[in-house]
């Protein structure tokens, strides 16, 4: 999708006046583009609460605010870089400001918003885009709020590829350009996958969205036509690494479960058992850290892996591929 030229335009005035306002680092913080973002993303209004309280202490705190706009516009400018280095000194700042470094890092992402969406519409990327990978958000505020209590995020570094305009979702997926750097291995159907072959990476987020075979058939689609240029028309390659792509779980979790529909869509070419339940955060929330015996059980998924622990057997992770032609997997 093309911009005319007066959106062109458009875009680069505002990104003007935002490198304008970085020169003066004189930047509003509680703004209505941020109440609108927030609100849009599906964040919770007790989350929005806390976390416009934050943007007006930045606003009335002149020296906190200016050092937060430092850092914002150290990372977004020219491009968005290094975000684990603005990360470590908003945990600075969070504790300076005697708050949870998750609640800092997740306004400071939302402070990000825009000028990203001001990239996107440069790029003449579908606006439709923009607000799904943003959705993300919501996502790590929720993993956030389960497991550690807090309105935020724990895993802030996470998003640098969206600020990068490098991961994008597109349908119940997330997709990045990636490179395959495993050894040469031929898939079924005959296709040859060669070490350092482009590859489209593939992430699963925890949008809570079923794993129906129309809603991921539906992504892949999706994620084809974005992307089918880089593969001159070609098939495109997806790869994914994850816990769900264990090979065991065929051997413990319930047949009814659409992880298993999911795991089927892949050749998973990869999967080993892993030291410990490093992933049981996804799994059971705020009670990863619990004993096995203490785990709930009140899903199936939940059942099955307590189970599992209980008995002492691993969790392990898996390295799979899809080979998509636009209409159908090829490789499986």
């Amino acid at each position: 999708m093309e911009l005319n030229v007066k959106g062109k335009l458009y875009c680069r005035r505002k990104m003007k006046n935002y490198r304008n306002e970085r020169n003066k680092h004189t930047m509003q913080h509680f703004t209505g583009f941020n109440a609108m973002f927030m609100e849009k993303i599906g964040f919770p209004e007790e989350a929005r609460n806390c976390f416009n309280k934050v943007l007006k202490r930045l606003d009335d705190e002149k020296e906190n605010g200016f050092l937060f706009d430092e850092i914002r516009h150290e990372y977004l400018y020219p491009t968005a870089s290094d975000l684990g280095k603005a990360l470590d000194r908003l945990t600075a700042l969070a504790e300076k400001m005697g708050m949870s470094e998750y609640t800092l890092h997740m306004v400071f992402l939302v402070s990000c918003g825009e000028v990203t969406l001001l990239r996107y519409r440069e790029r003449g990327i579908d606006e439709a885009i923009f607000w799904d990978t943003m959705r993300d958000f919501r996502y790590k505020l929720m993993e956030c709020w389960e497991c550690k209590g807090v309105w935020g995020t724990f895993v802030a570094g996470w998003n640098s590829g969206f600020f990068e305009l490098n991961r994008f979702a597109l349908g119940r997926f997330q997709f990045e350009k990636s490179e395959y750097n495993k050894k040469t291995v031929t898939l079924r159907g005959g296709y040859v996958l060669e070490k350092g072959a482009r590859v489209i990476g593939f992430h699963i987020p925890s949008s809570g969205e079923p794993l129906t075979d129309e809603v991921r058939l539906a992504s892949y689609k999706k994620a084809y036509e974005f992307y089918k240029d880089e593969f001159n028309g070609g098939p495109v390659v997806f790869e994914c690494g994850s816990w769900l792509l264990y090979k065991e779980h065929y051997n413990f979790l319930p047949k009814h479960l659409n992880i298993l529909r999911f795991m089927d869509d892949f050749e998973i070419i990869e999967s080993s058992d892993s030291d410990g339940f490093g992933d049981a955060w996804r799994v059971f929330g705020r009670y990863a850290d619990e004993k096995p015996e203490n785990l709930p059980t009140d899903t199936s998924l939940r059942r099955a892996f307590a189970e599992r622990l209980k008995a002492g057997k691993p969790t392990g992770h898996g390295l799979g591929v899809i080979v998509f032609d636009g209409e159908k997997i090829i490789n499986k």
